[in-house]
């Protein structure tokens, strides 16, 4: 099991500190979607391994109406960093989330990465699939920001951010309340 790593600030040098340790990507969804700004990392893994669980939090205006949040990770499987955000027992989306018809897609690098709804906890849009041998996930919240899916159709990985000679810095707000409460510790 990889330690989870204190939630990490959102701003440059926390960015950096994590691009720095990721082995997996550090996904967001590109261009942010109007008004979304970047609220917090957080990391799972050792000095030894590198973070080899990532999270990314969002936030911004719901589609319906007040403050949505989302929550992208890239994990290698078994970590379970993206369960415990979506509120699901085990550490992976579960036998046959993907059998049925994929339910959205982004592009990243020229290829599609399907993604299909997984049945999360209370007050949760969740999203799961596969992307360069790694678990992706998607987690919103309040469950009805779930419907900007439909209008997210690019991924960036952080990691390469120093990308064609251009830099991407993401917009940054305050630390996201739903990462570190989805974050806490059982029985907190």
């Amino acid at each position: 099991m990889a330690p989870l790593n204190p939630v990490r600030s959102p701003n440059l040098t926390s960015l950096e500190l994590v691009i720095g340790v990721a082995q997996v990507p550090v996904w967001v969804p590109w261009p942010l979607p109007a008004g979304w700004v970047v609220t917090g990392f957080a990391d799972a893994g050792d000095e030894r391994s590198g973070a080899v669980a990532v999270a990314v939090a969002l936030s911004g205006p719901a589609p319906l109406g007040g403050v949505g949040e989302m929550v992208t990770v890239a994990e290698d499987p078994g970590v379970g960093l993206g369960a415990r955000i979506a509120g699901l027992e085990g550490p992976d989306p579960g036998q046959g989330f993907d059998s049925g018809a994929v339910h959205s897609k982004f592009r990243y690098d020229g290829h599609d990465i399907a993604m299909w709804s997984v049945q999360g906890g209370a007050e949760r849009a969740v999203y799961a699939g596969e992307a360069l041998a790694h678990w992706i996930w998607f987690i919103l919240s309040p469950a009805d920001t779930g419907v900007l899916m439909a209008e997210l159709n690019g991924m960036r990985d952080l990691r390469d951010r120093h990308n064609g000679g251009s830099t991407l810095d993401p917009p940054f707000g305050a630390l996201s309340p739903f990462l570190s409460t989805a974050l806490r510790p059982h029985g907190e």
